[in-house]
């Protein structure tokens, strides 16, 4: 691909944080494929922003909520063009009203979500009621539920970052823990749980990586992976949220801090949906 638009770089440039020319070299040389192209930039050691998680999203809003037992949470974002739609009083009551039907229905799929009805409409129909009105493109492809002994929501940053984090145990402390997990998926965007849940394609990844990363620096050939495994469990501890750094406490891990209440208290499943602005 020869002929690279002006907007795919700029897209890659806020996607990575890069520079404009890098980007422009990357996705030429990926001939366009933003995956690759953000492989390359990583290789070549460029500074990246990247949203690892973060749905490919401009505004809108974001709603995390739970039942009064904290046993089911939802998580819901709907896609807006623009800042001044995604702020306004009519749009933010569609999507909590949405968010709060997908939990009383305690909906388990985004199909199920849109075929709920918000009077005499589907939510799928009130959604294109709603473009219509706005003159906007909009979109409701993101949802995820959790249930488990305790369920905790965390909305921030004007509900442009929502997350879902589920307990295994109801210790007596279990809803500070729960939104201390709930704020530290907000703020850190881990990858997984645990060094377990990472995929084998994610690590074979970040050891290319790592690998290419030291043989620019001159390291010698036979060392290349032994260095790239010591930059793997540098990423398990920055990007699994129970070996990251505690937010209110960098002394602890989540998983050390988790133990205080239970030795076996531990999240089995976290959501994280962030507007990509």
């Amino acid at each position: 691909m020869s002929n690279i638009k002006a907007a795919d770089v700029a897209k890659l440039r806020k996607q990575t944080g890069a520079g404009m020319m890098d980007c422009k070299q990357a996705l030429t040389e990926s001939n366009g494929d933003f995956e690759k192209a953000i492989e390359i930039l990583r290789k070549k050691g460029a500074k990246l922003a990247a949203k690892r998680a973060d749905k490919d999203a401009t505004e809108g809003y974001i709603m995390a909520q739970t039942n009064e037992e904290n046993s089911f949470g939802v998580l819901v974002m709907i896609n807006c063009e623009t800042d001044f739609v995604g702020k306004s009083e009519e749009f933010v009551n569609f999507v909590k009203t949405v968010a709060s039907l997908a939990l009383k229905n305690k909906a388990t799929s985004l199909e199920a979500v849109r075929g709920l009805k918000i009077e005499d409409r589907t939510v799928e129909q009130a959604l294109s009621d709603l473009i219509g009105k706005t003159g906007e493109k909009m979109e409701f492809d993101s949802y995820e539920f959790i249930e488990a002994p305790f369920v905790s929501s965390y909305n921030h940053l004007g509900n442009k970052i929502g997350t879902l984090v589920g307990l295994n145990l109801k210790t007596a402390d279990v809803a500070v823990k729960g939104h201390d997990m709930a704020m530290q998926v907000a703020a850190m965007n881990p990858v997984a749980i645990d060094k377990g849940d990472v995929t084998k394609e994610m690590i074979d990844k970040e050891i290319e990586i790592g690998m290419e990363l030291a043989r620019q620096e001159g390291k010698p050939e036979n060392m290349l992976e032994k260095i790239a495994q010591g930059r793997l469990q540098k990423f398990f501890k920055e990007s699994t949220l129970l070996n990251q750094e505690f937010i209110k406490d960098s002394k602890k891990t989540v998983g050390n801090y988790l133990k205080e209440s239970d030795k076996n208290l531990t999240v089995v499943k976290f959501y994280r949906f962030g507007l990509g602005a």
